[in-house]
């Protein structure tokens, strides 16, 4: 199996793919809730799948790894806030 590239048309992440293949975080959104002991679960991932990367990684492409995190996890909560800001919009002009 060919490599899936993390960016569509070299300008927008490309990552629900690789998202919607994460069973646990598929299984927790199911019912549109996160509890504590979901996000905790999910939190054990990351650590875990950030130690399988980190020690294999020499110092220059560890500053890189470690600047795509920090975007990434911005990107998450820029994200998710122009979401709900959006819902929120529309949820306001949207008759009842």
């Amino acid at each position: 199996m060919g490599r899936v590239s993390w960016i569509n048309d070299d300008t927008t992440p490309e990552l629900d793919e690789h998202v919607g293949q994460l069973e646990h975080f598929t299984q927790s959104m199911a019912d549109g809730v996160i509890d504590a002991k979901e996000l905790a679960t999910q939190e054990q991932n990351l650590v875990a799948a950030m130690k399988a990367v980190e020690g294999g990684l020499d110092d220059a492409m560890h500053a890189k790894v470690t600047k795509l995190l920090a975007e990434l996890a911005a990107y998450s909560v820029m994200r998710t806030l122009h979401e709900l800001s959006q819902a929120r919009v529309q949820s306001a002009v949207t008759p009842k």
